[in-house]
């Protein structure tokens, strides 16, 4: 057994985190480690509708769909993490992604979490904030963040790891 016996990764599905995808099967397979592949969403509020309340039954399907989707996008890539022989967990959350994400990581136990960053940077950084950085500042464990390819802006490709940040109080 390795440095990490369990790692999370997680995934908005965007290719800027296929790199930390891969990463993570790499370092999960290498430390025989186990892997918590997870995605959050967050379920619809009013504004999602221009200000319209939907109806329950409207609200749940919506929010139903989102959960599907996700799970449905998130289980192909927990399967490819096994044929590498990886024991790998995939999981859907809901919430605010850098909570949601933190409070998996603690509740799991996890020793290391590994997310892909989209490589922005000045204002666009400034004015989306970054669910990156937020994860650093409150992780009950080390962060690797693994940046988009230089000169990449789909973020496609193997990407640049920088070493796990110490996150906590």
């Amino acid at each position: 057994m390795g440095i990490f016996s369990r790692i999370l990764v997680a995934t908005d599905f965007s290719p800027a985190s296929a790199p930390a995808v891969a990463e993570a099967v790499k370092l999960a397979r290498e430390a025989r480690a186990e892997l918590l592949l997870v995605h959050v969403y967050e379920p619809p509020g009013a504004a999602s509708f221009g200000g319209y309340i939907p109806s329950a039954n409207l609200y749940d399907e919506i929010e139903q769909a989102l959960r599907m989707g996700a799970e449905k996008s998130l289980e192909p890539l927990a399967e490819d993490a096994r044929k590498q022989g990886v024991k790998a967990t995939a999981r859907v959350l809901r919430g605010v992604a850098h909570s949601a994400i933190t409070e998996a990581a603690a509740a799991d136990g996890a020793d290391l979490i590994v997310l892909g960053t989209h490589g922005r940077s000045g204002l666009s950084r400034f004015l989306l904030g970054s669910v990156a950085q937020k994860i650093i500042a409150t992780a009950p464990c080390p962060v690797m963040t693994v940046h988009p390819p230089e000169g990449s802006k789909s973020g496609a490709g193997k990407g640049r790891v920088r070493k796990p940040k110490r996150g906590g109080s």
